[in-house]
């Protein structure tokens, strides 16, 4: 049992030197303590810099993407269109009159009492479309009613036509079965309807365009759109127009009298931002690298990552993927179109000025430095993969940490272990110290009264 006040026995200060010596023993258990924490703090860091290079392969990938140069900003004279454009289409103005929006076909069953009563049962429904397409559903074994006829037309993608229920107020026929096609213009519009196996659903369903005989009617008719576009007359199935005018889908939203004008101008502002969007993610990876790897000489002190070569690593592999020469144009690197690198820092410099002036006068050979096989954005994400991927050199490096860390657990609990047992041991000593000093106390306190009173005695003869 452990003893909670040694000394009191002998008086001795035998608790302050039990706990100096606790003090003592527990300098190899800080030490372990330190170096968990400063693996811990690696690993962190480990994480860090991987997020940051994720970023900056991010940024890369979009440098890669050719659209960006030679990007479009369209303008709209009047909301009765709208459009908007890519890199293929060509800046200029186009003058589009909208004479006949395109609108979808619709039929209708006649009204009916119930939505939920089986109309007789099984059948099998095809839909045939004005372009040639066919389908048919079969309701064998399932719900003829209003409601599991649109239900099944529903789920049947294939048919070209969606279903509804309209209540139209009447007291005693409120229900009609609405057939609507998918899509707009006359080819999507439904050619005819027929049921096979069940006269009932024959009877409600049946619709041949043009024939007045017929169980659906004809509620909206299939038209296509109809425009001008600088005089030349356009025909379309939908009303978005997608290759009309090369690089520009436009959608037209109203039938207009008088011409809209579209303004198509290049937009170089997409370029510039991804390109500073680059610089950014770069610098920032440049300057966490050095928040890591930093060494605090007045404090004597390193960060998480200081002496390791994984920092060192990255950027050689990161500035090795920006050293790019192309081999053709009149801007062949990134200084020529006014990115430069700090000596100082390693970051990376705009010259907005620069900058502006290559994309508008060189935006091809801008184009050639980060898209293609050997440019700047195919590089970068190679030189990042190798950083982030499963099993790349963060997670083997994090997976060294890791294991170093199960292994300082493991010394600070046997150290630990060693520690209490070792001052255990001193208690007990210390204990057997005390009574054993506080028994010759005694002793000596016995025999000064025996010869004290022997004195006395002596003196009284």
């Amino acid at each position: 049992m452990a003893i909670s006040s040694i000394g009191v026995g002998s008086g001795l200060q035998l608790d302050e030197l039990l706990a100096s010596l606790r003090k003592a023993e527990n300098h190899s258990l800080t030490l372990i303590q330190n170096r968990q924490t400063e693996n811990a703090n690696r690993i962190s860091a480990y994480g860090k810099l991987k997020a940051v290079i994720t970023d900056l392969q991010a940024a890369g990938k979009a440098l890669n993407d050719q659209s960006l140069y030679g990007a479009v900003k369209v303008h709209s004279g009047s909301d009765n269109i709208t459009a908007t454009g890519n890199s293929t289409a060509t800046p200029g103005q186009y003058r589009i009159v909208v004479g006949q929006l395109a609108t979808q076909h619709a039929v209708s069953s006649t009204a009916q009492s119930d939505r939920s009563a089986a109309l007789g049962s099984d059948g099998k429904i095809t839909v045939t479309l004005q372009d040639g397409s066919s389908h048919t559903l079969d309701l064998t074994g399932k719900d003829t009613s209003l409601q599991g006829v649109m239900q099944a037309i529903n789920a049947d993608e294939k048919l070209g036509v969606s279903a509804t229920i309209i209540n139209n107020g009447d007291l005693d026929n409120p229900y009609q079965l609405v057939l609507t096609a998918k899509e707009s213009g006359k080819q999507a519009s439904i050619q005819s309807i027929s049921v096979e196996g069940n006269a009932s659903l024959d009877t409600l369903l049946s619709f041949t365009a043009g024939s007045p005989a017929q169980g659906m009617t004809e509620l909206n008719e299939a038209l296509n759109a109809k425009a001008t576009v600088n005089g030349i007359d356009i025909v379309s199935q939908s009303n978005t127009l997608t290759e009309t005018v090369e690089g520009l889908e436009i959608t037209l939203n109203k039938v207009s009298t008088e011409a809209v004008v579209l303004d198509v101008a290049r937009d170089d502002s997409i370029p510039t931002q991804a390109i500073k969007d680059f610089v950014d993610a770069y610098n920032s990876l440049n300057s966490t690298i050095r928040s890591l790897t930093a060494y605090d000489i007045e404090n004597q002190k390193g960060s998480p990552l200081t002496g390791d070569s994984i920092g060192r690593r990255v950027q050689s592999s990161m500035r090795s993927a920006l050293n790019v020469v192309a081999d053709e144009g009149t801007l062949r690197t990134l200084s020529s179109i006014g990115i430069t690198v700090d000596p100082k820092t390693g970051d990376l410099l705009t010259d907005d000025k620069k900058l502006a002036a290559a994309l508008k006068d060189n935006m091809a050979d801008v184009q050639r430095l980060f898209v293609g096989e050997d440019a700047i954005g195919v590089r970068l994400n190679a030189a990042t993969e190798e950083y982030i991927k499963k099993d790349g050199f963060i997670d083997n490096a994090t997976e060294g940490a890791n294991k170093i860390g199960k292994t300082l657990e493991k010394q600070a609990l046997a150290t630990a272990e060693r520690i209490e047992n070792k001052m255990e041991a001193y208690r007990k000593q210390f204990v057997q110290l005390d009574v054993m000093i506080n028994r010759m106390q005694g002793t000596s306190n016995y025999l000064s009264q025996q010869l004290s009173m022997l004195g006395n005695m002596n003196s009284n003869k």
